[in-house]
């Protein structure tokens, strides 16, 4: 898997590409991420990318064919991928468009700046636009960042352990059951005694049942959306946590 991104504030991701999980990633070719300065593609001397919206208003936008000449020249340098535009209008990431990310050989993400980018880099890329949640940040740099580290996590050999991937929180359409580690007690609070039992059914049993009661509590909006994917042991468990979110209740 191979990530590719455009801004103009590369110096942004200079940490965050070779520190942690990422950066051991990087280092065993497991991953590749290039981070590109859109100002190389500027067709000015001062490499200026932004101007002043037509029809008035306030902020400036980022100028289309700076961003249409990278997206291609890269297509041509790297081979084709899909294009990810970071917008607030676009398609809020899940894990479900995660997953679907993550089967692509090569993620081109754009991240804009000030207004947006011109209309037309989406009119003529044609790009998958994402968003990370209904509310605004300064950029696309720090939605990027997201969109390449739950990518990551799905390519295999980047987390250690496969299995803490498969029962990540939403990959099963629930939260994730609690965790604890030493000390047994902290400020008169237990670890819970079935968790230190030895009892591997019953810290599978106990772990479901925090798992499901979690989301029926937090995320009830999951509980619709998952439904029909989840085995009879999971709902039967949702109808005693609450009943009302069956959405087979008569």
């Amino acid at each position: 898997m191979h990530f590719d991104v455009l801004t103009i504030f590369p110096e942004l991701f200079t940490s965050f590409r070779s520190t942690g999980v990422l950066g051991r990633a990087v280092e065993a070719s497991l991953i590749g991420i290039d981070v590109h300065d859109l100002r190389d593609w500027a067709d000015n001397r001062w490499r200026q990318l932004d101007d002043e919206a037509y029809g008035g208003g306030p902020g400036m936008v980022l100028q289309a064919g700076p961003a249409i000449a990278a997206v291609r020249q890269l297509e041509g340098d790297h081979g084709p991928g899909r294009t990810v535009l970071l917008s607030p209008r676009g398609r809020v990431l899940d894990q479900a468009l995660v997953a679907e990310l993550a089967h692509e050989d090569r993620l081109c993400l754009l991240c804009g700046r000030y207004e947006g980018f011109d209309e037309r880099v989406s009119a003529i890329l044609g790009p998958d636009e994402v968003s990370i949640g209904d509310f605004v940040l300064g950029g696309g740099e720090v939605a990027a960042m997201v969109v390449v580290e739950a990518v990551a996590r799905l390519v295999p050999g980047v987390v250690g352990d496969p299995a803490s991937v498969a029962s990540d929180s939403f990959t099963a359409g629930l939260l994730d059951h609690p965790s604890y580690t030493r000390p047994v007690e902290v400020e008169g609070w237990p670890v819970p005694e079935v968790l230190r039992s030895g009892d591997h059914e019953r810290i599978a049993r106990w772990r479901l049942e925090r798992s499901v009661e979690a989301t029926v509590t937090r995320r009830p909006d999951m509980i619709k959306d998952n439904w029909a994917r989840y085995p009879a042991e999971v709902r039967a468990l949702v109808r005693r946590y609450a009943p009302e979110l069956d959405p087979e209740r008569r």
